[in-house]
């Protein structure tokens, strides 16, 4: 099976994945994680790609179809049942791109997942995620907040938080998102492609309940 998942900034498309990953057997593939190991590793793409990022704003097309189709052609993980595309695509050209790519092969989408959050649990989730940098637990201020402030439940170490987690950059993002992004989906809604979902619950902690419309 592949899936692509999709939800502005914050909607909790790294936590659903990470439960759709494990039950279906798919190779999980993030577009952050992508941008993150190449701006580690100081490519041209990561370099280009961290200056897009830190400004609040969408990497461009190029880079992310590059950066997406040197997984799919090198390192996807051959064991897996089908891959969980998280965070791509992001533009209407990207969408297209990618379908021109894949149909009629074993790369071709099966399902897109969309995950509907309204803009205020959007701003909370963002503002208020912290992260530790040793063991990579996820934190939350309003929804799930480390037992003693700013330090991570599990190991102890400092929690940090992103640089693009602020009200300037989330207003940018969102912004592109509705522009750039909300296109996609109706695109994906033509194909007959898309599986709309509702968090009910406001995700005050990992695992909560998923109603589909």
């Amino acid at each position: 099976m592949n899936i692509l998942i999709m939800g502005a900034p914050g909607s909790g498309k790294g936590t659903f994945s990470s439960r759709l990953k494990e039950t279906y057997n798919l190779d999980h593939i993030s577009t952050g994680d992508l941008f993150r190991e190449n701006i580690s590793k100081g490519t041209d793409l990561g370099k280009e790609a961290k200056s897009c990022i830190d400004a609040g704003h969408l990497v461009p097309d190029d880079i992310v179809n590059r950066m997406v189709l040197d997984y799919l052609a090198n390192r996807m993980d051959k064991s897996k049942d089908g891959y969980l595309l998280d965070g791509y695509p992001r533009t209407l050209e990207q969408a297209k791109t990618f379908k021109k790519m894949t149909d009629s092969t074993d790369l071709a989408t099966d399902v897109v997942l969309y995950l509907d959050v309204p803009e205020d649990v959007l701003t909370k989730r963002i503002l208020g995620r912290r992260s530790c940098p040793n063991c990579g637990e996820i934190f939350n201020i309003y929804f799930k907040p480390s037992a003693k402030e700013g330090i991570c439940d599990n190991c102890g170490h400092e929690l940090t938080y992103r640089a693009d987690d602020n009200e300037e950059s989330l207003k940018t993002r969102l912004g592109d998102y509705h522009a750039l992004t909300e296109p996609v989906i109706g695109f994906y809604h033509d194909l007959g492609l898309l599986k709309k979902w509702m968090l009910t619950a406001i995700l005050k902690r990992s695992g909560q309940t998923l109603s589909k419309t």
